[in-house]
């Protein structure tokens, strides 16, 4: 399937939604924001225990992909999700980790059943 000259600037748009999602710390702060209805920065960085410099980036990187909205009321600035189907997103990705760590481990325990390969102890 090709992309038409109408559809590419929507897959783009897409893919760079993943790519503000591609990064632990992110998602911890993203994680951090679906728990609550907003929070400070200063509490983000508690959290985290980014430097102030790294989280700002972060942020920022959040904010460019409009996954997090900041409001600056007086020395504090405040963060919330832009849209409550980030955090519906962030739940479903979770079911799927589980999924794939649940699938891992089977595949380990399987593993340990198969029969050995050779004498170990004679190389």
């Amino acid at each position: 399937m090709s992309l038409s000259s109408r559809q590419r600037p929507l897959y783009e748009v897409k893919a760079n939604l993943f790519k503000g999602l591609a990064h632990p710390f992110r998602i911890r702060v993203l994680e951090l924001l679906a728990a609550q209805p907003e929070v400070t920065v200063a509490f983000l960085q508690e959290e985290t225990g980014l430097e102030p410099s790294h989280l700002s980036q972060h942020l920022a990187v959040l904010r460019r992909h409009r996954l997090v909205l900041s409001e600056r009321r007086a020395r504090h600035v405040y963060y919330r999700l832009a849209d409550p189907a980030v955090a519906r997103l962030l739940a479903t990705a979770r079911e799927l980790l589980i999924g794939v760590l649940s699938d891992e481990r089977a595949l380990l325990a399987d593993a340990r059943t198969l029969p050995v390969i050779g004498d170990r102890s004679s190389a």
